[in-house]
């Protein structure tokens, strides 16, 4: 019976396996009448497999009952026999229901039986063979490498797209960067745009951090192993930590798109787009681009759109949710606990009860939230004084201060421009510039060097300059191995633009040093925000500009650890010794 159940389920798995690639097929590409009625049935072939592989498991082991998946599983059930039921009694009728009128609610089934089945399998990163940096590169170059495929086919685009430019917009979604050859609005259909927004979601949040919690969460455990490595990719404290914390990501990264699209939806010009699915999927596409700092929007001019350019709910909205992005998740859990802990202290009357809770707000959170909030009063000040007879001028004072708060706060990482980035005052320019390349917090969905380098790297000059032998700051001392990862961080990054730079000025000279520079910053530091060159590339700089995004992403650090074996410790040490620096 056992092996029977077994075989039941490798059948159940790469049928629902092959019911994705009918997807893909179906959407991809025109199909005569014949291809689709088959393909329609195999659908329901799918789910059924889909449905008896999940009465069996519950058949087998009624324990899952007592845990969570028990709710995934019911609620997954129900959906997919209303489908059955609908297209199997109701008949005819079904042609004109709400739900059954489109096909995407039967193919939702199927991706919902794919996703079932996938999580059942056994999630094995095996430190054997590839080390937690390998592991995490490779990741990104796999979805990379099928989102170009996929966006290369028919019914992706409204014209054909060569692999250069597949490549290059596959690469710019999944390292969340936004910088596009062809115009996402105009030149990808529906279908292609969601391939887009699906690869910036698992770019955002990496493939493995889907994979491993979901394993982790339908299978009631994991390996030792795979915790080891998911530890060391998540930066957790605790082996033990690393689901809650993957937990904390999806969490988190659900209920902050969710509540960003609903709030996009209502904000917008009933004028503008009077369908509700084209409303729908427009405040869904920015809510997920902004919260992964993509940058990618469906407007042709960004935020800067006519209709759009005003509506400064909008931007807010836009700002509060790539603020929250580029946070970071281990950032944004300790602001929660953080808060809770002050309101369970105003709220708790009773004085015996009180507890204190040192440290609540952790020395990461406190150098990112002073570094961020530093960086961003500074630049929004500059942006309103060099801007405000310029790019501002036709917006009213409190249009000035929302367009000046999105204009400092967008370089790091965000990627939208809610002005003429052409326009933009040369001083405005160079402040851009500093800050693409800082870019958003670690852990977080954002590029560039990241604020907690350039912190310490601010803190060691302070250091130096009052003779001190450590860095300190919030009463606690920075350690050693931080200051050096800061510095690798920094130098590496200038040698990768430098390069960059380098190679786009050979192939494309006729560009100009400012906007070649420009370009290579906000590839490298994941932004998006271009001078307007980027669809005029050659084809060696725009696959040199795929190299940047994609070291940005990834960082430089981590693909050279990937390169490298570690060497074992010693148990000796050289006499050491000070060399001249100035």
């Amino acid at each position: 019976m056992s092996f029977d159940l077994k075989k039941l389920y490798r059948t159940a798995f790469w049928t629902s396996v092959l019911g994705i690639f009918a997807f893909i097929f179906d959407f991809g590409f025109s199909q005569a009448t014949l291809i689709q009625q088959i393909i329609d049935g195999f659908y329901f072939v799918v789910i059924a497999l889909g449905l008896i592989a999940t009465f069996a498991r519950y058949y087998e082991n009624p324990n899952l009952f007592k845990r969570k998946v028990a709710v995934f599983d019911i609620i997954s059930v129900a959906y997919t026999l209303y489908i059955f039921y609908m297209y199997l009694f109701v008949g005819e009728a079904f042609k004109t229901d709400l739900i059954l009128e489109n096909p995407l609610w039967v193919v939702l089934a199927v991706i919902l039986s794919f996703f079932r089945e996938f999580s059942e399998q056994k999630l094995n990163l095996n430190r054997t063979y590839f080390n937690p940096a390998q592991i995490f590169v490779l990741s990104f170059l796999t979805i990379i490498f099928f989102g170009s495929l996929l966006l290369m086919l028919p019914k992706a685009t409204h014209n054909d797209i060569s692999f250069v430019d597949a490549l290059f917009t596959s690469t710019s979604a999944v390292c969340v960067t936004g910088l596009i050859v062809e115009d996402t609005g105009t030149y990808f259909t529906v279908f292609g745009q969601s391939i887009i927004l699906f690869l910036i979601q698992l770019g955002g949040l990496g493939i493995l951090t889907f994979a491993s919690y979901f394993s982790y969460f339908f299978k009631g455990g994991s390996t030792y192993e795979n915790q080891l490595t998911l530890s060391e990719m998540t930066n957790s404290q605790k082996i033990g930590d690393v689901f809650s914390t993957l937990k904390n990501i999806i969490v988190i990264t659900a209920i902050v798109e969710l509540t960003a699209a609903i709030l996009i939806f209502f904000s917008l010009d009933k004028s503008l787009i009077t369908n509700f699915s084209d409303k729908a999927f427009f405040s869904v596409f920015h809510a997920i681009s902004a919260f992964c700092n993509a940058g990618f929007s469906t407007l042709s001019n960004s935020i800067y759109e006519t209709g759009f350019r005003f509506n400064y709910a909008l931007q807010l909205i836009i700002i509060a949710t790539f603020v929250l992005g580029g946070l970071g998740f281990p950032i944004v859990v300790n602001i929660i606990s953080f808060i809770k802990h002050k309101f369970t202290t105003i709220f708790r009357f009773n004085s015996k009860e009180k507890t204190h809770k040192p440290w609540v707000l952790n020395i990461n959170s406190r150098i990112t939230l002073v570094t961020t909030l530093s960086l961003t009063t500074v630049a929004f000040v500059l942006f309103f004084i060099l801007e405000y007879n310029n790019t501002l001028a036709d917006h009213s004072l409190f249009g000035k201060i929302v367009n000046a708060l999105f204009g400092a706060a967008t370089p790091r990482t965000a990627g939208f421009n809610s002005v003429d980035m052409t326009a933009l005052a040369f001083p405005t320019v160079m402040i851009t510039f500093l800050l693409m390349w800082i870019g958003a917090s670690p852990a977080s969905t954002g590029g560039g060097i990241k604020t907690s380098t350039f912190a310490i790297a601010t803190l060691n000059i302070l250091s130096l300059a009052k003779g001190k032998q450590r860095i300190e700051v919030f009463r606690r001392e920075i350690a050693d191995i931080s200051v050096k990862r800061a510095f690798a961080t920094i130098t590496l990054s200038l040698i990768a633009i430098g390069l960059g730079i380098v190679l786009i000025t050979i192939f494309d000279p006729e560009k100009g040093l400012l906007n070649i520079a420009f370009e290579s910053f906000s590839a490298y530091g994941t932004v998006g925000l271009s001078l307007g060159i980027t669809g005029d590339l050659s084809t060696a700089s725009k696959l040199v500009v795929v190299a940047m995004m994609f070291v940005g992403r990834v960082t430089m650090l981590s693909i050279i650890v990937a390169l490298f074996k570690k060497i074992k410790h010693k148990n000796y040490r050289y006499p050491s010794e000070e060399i001249t620096i100035n």
